[in-house]
């Protein structure tokens, strides 16, 4: 299908960016004197210089006048991206608000997740993943869209059994696992899937315990994006009510890594927290 045999557009975006902003700034052309010349907005040169929008050919190609990229292999790379960056990844077919997210999961050499509170997506059996739908948006979701984000959210887990897949390191609370989403059958099968995904070769879980108490991460969500492409930032993302965050910042990156790395020493060792899965998973009894 469109989109899952080849590069994030996501990603090319953002590659695209990078090159641009770079041209700019060695030629040292201020944001208002490259829109001036070409009568851009400084919204779309900014949108433009951080991924968040494709550029159109014509948009390439009157930035390379300016800036003087006369070789023709270097235009036709950053054409090739801007081609690339249009294309439509597999997620878009699903209108998801969180699209720029799995955009960048899906390329990503590694992400550390952390989450006090819920299950991460990519572990998330479908019972688990539908009951967090169904009662925890407002205003609610239809049930059409509800098995739309369901059959998307499953199908990012393929990332967890690729070859060529990220590394996963996931962190969570005990007290999500105590947390009876969906009821004690949705549970138990959550459990076990926690279980079965943690032994592949490219997955670590583990569980900070209830009686570790205060930690760094408490009331946090979070997860830390590695990318081997050295044109693109490392990414924070930051999950919230009203709305979620991108942070590339050097100095957010090194807060979330040293938390990470924290929590990662205060949880149990990944074979504990996996027996700690099977005793809690002992507690869900159909009624």
């Amino acid at each position: 299908m469109a989109g899952e045999d080849q590069g994030s557009p996501t990603l090319r975006r953002r590659e695209l960016g990078f090159l641009l902003r770079q041209l700019r700034t060695e030629r040292e052309l201020t944001v208002d004197e490259v829109t001036a010349r070409l009568l851009f907005s400084p919204t779309k040169l900014s949108r433009l210089e951080t991924g968040r929008t494709g550029a159109s050919p014509r948009d390439v190609r009157d930035l390379c006048d300016l800036y003087g990229v006369v070789d023709p292999a270097e235009r036709d790379r950053l054409m090739t991206l801007a081609r690339e960056g249009k294309q439509r990844g597999w997620w878009q077919e699903y209108a998801l608000p969180y699209a720029t997210y799995v955009g960048l999961e899906a390329e990503a050499a590694s992400i550390r997740d952390y989450n006090s509170d819920l299950v991460n997506g990519l572990l998330q059996v479908d019972g688990y993943a539908r009951a967090i739908l169904q009662q925890a948006h407002e205003p609610p979701l239809d049930d059409a869209t509800v098995e739309q984000h369901v059959e998307a959210r499953i199908r990012r887990q393929a990332l967890l059994t690729k070859k060529d897949g990220p590394l996963f390191h996931s962190i969570l609370d005990e007290g999500a696992l105590r947390r009876p989403v969906g009821g004690p059958a949705v549970m138990r099968a959550q459990l076990e899937r926690i279980i079965e995904l943690a032994g592949l070769p490219r997955v670590t879980f583990q569980l900070i315990p209830l009686d570790v108490g205060a930690h760094p991460g408490l009331g946090s969500t979070f997860v830390i994006l590695d990318f081997e492409e050295p044109m693109v930032n490392d990414v924070v993302y930051v999950e919230g009510l009203v709305r979620n965050i991108y942070l590339e910042g050097a100095a957010d990156l090194e807060r979330y890594r040293q938390v990470f790395s924290r929590l990662h020493s205060i949880a149990l060792s990944p074979k504990n927290s996996i027996a700690a899965a099977k005793r809690i998973a002992t507690t869900y009894i159909d009624t």
